[in-house]
């Protein structure tokens, strides 16, 4: 794919998984943070980010992140948005966050950007609850559980680049395929107030072509992205609503995550 160039943008969307690398099951944030640095991105949006959980070291993994990718240079912007806090899953600490609170331990998506930041918004997705089978011995009569979703966030940040305004909306939708789809036409209504050109990058938890057919935005990326070793499906998305289009696109593996990353270089305008 090469590098960006002055007439283009290059933006990636990273199941970030904790700084899980799956081939290993051990944790890395500073892996992680190579291994997304390596990725010569403008622009990162990251899913699965905590922040200050104890469960990975009590680490600001946004930051770190954030600070591979500047190097040398000068700092990046970036920010991190809480869909819960807590660790998740365990009940007694994990909820609902009303609010991103910076020094409390949490869990959610972060944006990251070479360039200055005009604006930043974050949007609360309510969870739901799933319906999923029991195993049980074979003969038995099968059962269902309802099982319940995370809540979950959107963060948009309005970038000043040098080809012009960019609006970048992070996010990852429930597990519940029904749900995912109520979130994605509840944001795009929400993204409705955001300029444009506009690109929402995520693990969207929906196949191929349908958030674009939801949300009437064009797919930069296609291709499978899921499960990272043998994609078979495409759950990770970059769609795009106004005057911005995708000059290369392709989808890498990123410090053994569970999913593969959509890697998109842009171009603004006609």
């Amino acid at each position: 794919m090469g590098l960006p160039t002055s007439r283009t943008l290059r933006l990636a969307g990273v199941n970030a998984a904790s700084g899980l690398d799956r081939s290993t099951w051990t944790v890395s944030v500073e892996r992680l943070a190579g291994a997304v640095a390596a990725l010569e991105a403008d622009v990162v949006a990251l899913q699965e980010v905590d922040h200050l959980l104890p469960r990975t070291g009590a680490m600001d993994q946004a930051a770190v992140v954030a600070a591979a990718c500047a190097g040398a240079g000068s700092p990046w912007p970036y920010r991190f948005a809480a869909a819960v806090l807590g660790t998740p899953g365990d009940p007694r600490t994990f909820r609902a966050a009303v609010a991103t609170r910076p020094g409390e331990p949490s869990y959610g998506v972060a944006l990251l950007s070479r360039w200055a930041v005009a604006e930043w918004h974050e949007l609360r997705l309510p969870p739901g609850r799933s319906r999923l089978p029991v195993p049980l011995p074979a003969g038995a009569p099968q059962r269902v559980l309802w099982v319940p979703d995370e809540q979950r966030v959107a963060l948009a940040a309005v970038l000043a680049t040098p080809l012009g305004p960019l609006s970048v909306v992070c996010t990852h939708l429930s597990f519940s395929p029904v749900h995912a789809v109520r979130q994605l036409r509840w944001l795009a209504a929400w993204a409705a107030r955001l300029p444009r050109p506009l690109v929402l990058v995520g693990d969207l938890n929906l196949p191929g072509a349908l958030p674009a057919r939801l949300t009437g935005w064009r797919p930069l990326v296609r291709a499978a992205t899921y499960p990272s070793t043998r994609p078979r499906l495409q759950l990770d998305h970059a769609l795009a609503d106004g005057d911005v289009h995708a000059h290369a696109a392709r989808t890498v593996r990123v410090a053994g995550s569970d999913h593969r990353a959509p890697v998109v270089d842009l171009t603004l305008g006609g």
